[in-house]
């Protein structure tokens, strides 16, 4: 080990376990303990979905605090990041999964309303910019909820407004979109997004994602319904590109809606974090998630970092709860060694609860492999 050391901890969340900067620190103190000399960034990450405010916090962007409805309606407090004209909200913080009242699953009734409350306090509050983090969505309503929070109407045959939920937009007859909230036209929306499902049919919002709302076979068809009629009242070409049908469509309300334009979740939350500018001093990096899968390999967070470091020529060290890819797989994503925590604690119960400790021990042992 040299005093000229450089490591960055870029981890994503331990989900069940711990937060992103949870696990960048107690990293940072294992690495501290075996090479005290060694200069430590803690720049936790995520890929825009749960966890990607608290990234932006960490890395020292204004947190700003409102008070929305959430995906049943119930209002409550939530956050969104803010530096200078840029704000980055995060959908699953505002009407996601887990902020469900006693997680009771709403998959018919269920709304993006609150997101559109949160978006347009950020654009009152001087947002020209805004990153939406998509990911982790308690409802299938196409963004319906969302842009009439921002002042688009929905309505029936009968010229009468739609409640909330998507379901109903299988009466939905008519858009009036003339009170639509003014600093849309002047404000640059990105979905931060890794999926790139279409809006309808097998591969979309409705089939894929409904289930794990709680949507049965025969919601399911209701949704699948209600998403086509809305599709073709708002427009059926965005209904086809990719990520329209990511967070239960509302990919599809904010392209169609918002104009906004779909990038890759983690190379946003990198740019926006100045990642490859710190690459140019790093003898290291440190990703990781709680678990290494497959599916990590398909715009994870994990590997967006791995792929911009090894751009820059700096190593990677991947860590995880557990890892179910190959030695051949890991490196073949371009890490250079992987370190699982049920290598220490095969138990996963224990391992998920003893998270922090187990992480210090592999801070320690990395530093004992990679900066001796």
């Amino acid at each position: 080990m040299t005093p000229a050391a450089r490591v960055i901890l870029a981890p994503d969340k331990f989900k069940g376990s711990l937060a992103a900067p949870e696990v960048a620190a107690a990293l940072a103190d294992g690495l501290r303990r075996s090479a005290p000399e060694t200069e430590i960034r803690q720049l936790p990450v995520a890929d825009g979905g749960d966890g990607t405010v608290e990234a932006f916090v960490a890395a020292g962007w204004a947190r700003v605090e409102v008070t929305a409805p959430g995906p049943t309606g119930v209002p409550r407090r939530t956050s969104y990041a803010r530096h200078g004209a840029t704000a980055v909200v995060e959908l699953a913080s505002v009407v996601g999964l887990s902020i469900l009242p006693e997680r009771r699953l709403d998959p018919l009734g269920a709304s993006t309303y609150g997101l559109g409350v949160v978006l347009a306090h950020a654009m009152e509050h001087g947002a020209t910019d805004i990153v939406l983090g998509l990911g982790g969505s308690a409802s299938t309503d196409g963004g319906a909820g969302m842009v009439q929070a921002l002042g688009v109407r929905v309505l029936d045959a009968d010229a009468r407004e739609l409640p909330r939920g998507g379901a109903v937009l299988t009466r939905a007859a008519r858009l009036d979109r003339s009170g639509l909230h003014p600093g849309v036209a002047e404000t640059t929306f990105t979905l931060a997004c890794d999926v790139d499902n279409p809006l309808l049919g097998p591969t979309g919002a409705a089939a894929v994602y409904g289930p794990q709302k709680g949507a049965g076979p025969a919601e399911v068809d209701v949704l699948e319904s209600a998403l086509g009629t809305w599709a073709q009242l708002v427009g059926p070409k965005f209904a086809r590109l990719p990520g329209a049908g990511a967070a239960g469509g509302t990919g599809f309300g904010a392209l169609a809606v918002l104009g906004a334009r779909v990038r890759s979740g983690i190379e946003v939350v990198l740019e926006l974090l100045d990642f490859p500018a710190l690459l140019a001093t790093a003898t290291l990096v440190v990703t990781g998630e709680g678990s290494l899968d497959r599916q990590s390999l398909h715009g994870k967070a994990p590997v967006g970092v791995c792929a911009a470091a090894r751009k820059a020529d700096v190593p990677v060290i991947a860590v995880a709860g557990r890892t179910l890819l190959t030695p051949d797989e890991i490196r073949a994503a371009g890490f250079a060694d992987c370190y699982a925590l049920a290598a220490l604690e095969p138990d996963p119960e224990r391992s998920m609860a003893e998270a922090a400790s187990l992480l210090r021990r592999v801070g320690a042992r990395i530093a004992a492999d990679r900066l001796d």
